[in-house]
């Protein structure tokens, strides 16, 4: 029976919670757990010296992950972890911002030639599409804004917000972040700004022939609110008219783009702070999305389970990349779309 005055950490130590229970509240089993405070032992160690007893490093580790994995506020975490709500924010910050600056380069990083190959082996065997590496797209995480500059975080659905773009694999783990401008910003500006666009030259080069003229270098697929490039990879629009083969070349590369949006599906489902106006200052939630986003990765890593939302703050709409397509992308896109239509059946959309 359990005993409502212990703190709840009290009880998982004393194995009165379940395992379900165990990753209904921190979203990971034990053995992934154990795994997670050892990356992150260094940056989570108790100080050599203090006046009262210190929290045990599993414990610490454990509060960031209540604090992230649901929507309680500090004094809600503070009550069931028997400690002090400035306790809470000092671990939950002390791990983000550890995460970012000493692990997180080990889990979210550009894959290798190797491991590009690879996935995009495992793309092309699902999708027919060869040559693809990632899907790339954005969504908005709501914030607590500043009163000063409050309009430039609000995007287009009238919420405050932190763009998140992310490029994931196959597998749903990303391999590139870039959260720092708001809500306002447009999806192509976030990605000029990004990391991955300075650096895009870095990307792995491996470039057979699909077609009797045109080489395809490995690439991302996008939706139309980026720009069409050698390294990124759009539909055909529907102006003035496109083909039958055109038409099916954007059904294959819509098919494959869901991965992103499964993976930012599982992502929230799994860290529920991302899904409400959380309590942390606007300048500390990059390093927040940043983690949760690392954290996902590992639970993937590990082959944990993520249920499914149900339902979301709904996300702006696409505004359209209005500038003339990259003449070398338009030779790729179109290389690929006679690739599809000679190889496989001709698709048109459901709707």
């Amino acid at each position: 029976m359990k005993i409502r005055d212990r703190s709840f950490w009290d009880r998982v130590v004393l194995k009165e919670y379940t395992d379900e229970d165990w990753r209904c509240n921190f979203r990971m089993s034990w053995r992934t757990f154990d795994k997670l405070y050892g990356l992150m032992s260094e940056v989570m160690k108790p100080d050599d010296v203090t006046v009262q007893a210190p929290i045990l490093l599993p414990m610490r580790v454990a509060i960031v992950l209540y604090k992230l994995a649901g929507c309680a506020e500090y004094r809600v975490v503070a009550n069931q972890f028997g400690v002090s709500k400035s306790t809470v924010k000092k671990l939950v910050y002390l791990f983000c911002r550890g995460m970012v600056s000493s692990v997180i380069d080990n889990i979210i990083r550009i894959p290798t030639a190797e491991e590009a190959i690879a996935i995009a082996r495992r793309f092309q065997q699902k999708f027919h599409i060869p040559q693809i590496i990632g899907c790339i797209d954005g969504t908005h995480i709501l914030i607590l804004p500043p009163t000063d500059g409050y309009r430039d975080f609000v995007n287009r659905k009238g919420w405050p917000s932190y763009v998140l773009q992310a490029v994931v694999d196959d597998k749903y783990r990303f391999w590139s972040l870039s959260c720092k401008l708001p809500g306002s910003a447009h999806d192509a500006n976030v990605l000029r700004q990004s990391q991955l666009f300075r650096q895009a030259h870095l990307l792995p080069k491996v470039s057979p022939s699909i077609h009797h003229r045109t080489g395809v270098l490995l690439y991302m697929l996008m939706d139309p609110t980026y720009p069409l490039m050698d390294w990124l990879m759009k539909g055909y629009t529907h102006s003035p008219r496109i083909t039958h083969e055109q038409e099916s070349f954007n059904v294959y590369l819509s098919s494959a783009r869901t991965t992103i949006e499964i993976a930012f599906g599982r992502l929230k489902a799994r860290w529920r702070v991302l899904l409400k106006r959380s309590d942390f200052h606007f300048t500390f939630s990059p390093y927040m999305i940043a983690t949760c986003c690392a954290l996902h990765n590992l639970c993937e890593d590990e082959k944990e389970s993520a249920s499914v939302l149900e339902s979301t703050t709904p996300q702006p709409g696409v505004r359209a990349y209005n500038a003339p397509d990259n003449a070398a992308g338009q030779r790729i896109r179109d290389a690929l779309a006679d690739y599809l239509s000679a190889n496989f059946p001709l698709r048109t959309p459901l709707f």
